[in-house]
């Protein structure tokens, strides 16, 4: 009897290289001329990034120098979930960021019902293992196309294989 085949799917981030985007941002918002004065403040937990600023327009300009510098560092911006600007003391703004690590329940009902849509004819199955799917198929061709399948659709996190056995 073959043997199946099987990945896994995750969303998850490289924490070490978002704290290396968020250094790097902090030093760039020092040293630009239209940020120097704003006592901008970018803070990283593992959980959410808070910028604490005086106005929504260095707010704006504070997220295109994060989002830049984590592109460069190949996070994907889906990472990011921004809340809401809320006012803080002495007419600043402040905006906590909330980051997505795995996949939801309900997320992950809608990836593996639409895996099963795509594929009814082949031997794929899907199943949601905590906040993770694991896809098995006999074939390992199977499992590149359902890879591919994934990578093509627009999902509302980033992906990742892994376990690809």
């Amino acid at each position: 009897m073959a043997s199946s085949s099987s990945f896994d799917v995750v969303s998850d981030f490289d924490y070490q290289e978002l704290v290396n985007a968020v250094d790097q941002s902090q030093r760039e918002i020092k040293n630009r001329y239209d940020l120097k004065d704003t006592k901008t403040e970018v803070d990283l937990s593992p959980t959410q990034v808070t910028i604490g600023t005086d106005s929504e327009f260095t707010l704006d300009a504070v997220h295109t120098i994060l989002q830049t510098k984590a592109a460069k560092r190949g996070l994907s911006l889906k990472i990011f979930d921004y809340g809401k600007i809320e006012s803080a003391s002495g007419n600043r703004v402040r905006q906590e960021i909330g980051l997505k690590k795995g996949i939801e329940t309900e997320l992950a009902k809608k990836i593996s019902k639409s895996v099963r849509d795509e594929f009814k004819g082949k031997k794929v199955q899907v199943a949601i293992q905590g906040d993770a799917l694991r896809v098995t198929a006999k074939s390992k061709d199977d499992l590149q196309l359902v890879i591919q399948f994934l990578k093509q659709e627009d999902w509302p996190v980033a992906l990742q294989f892994t376990n690809y056995r």
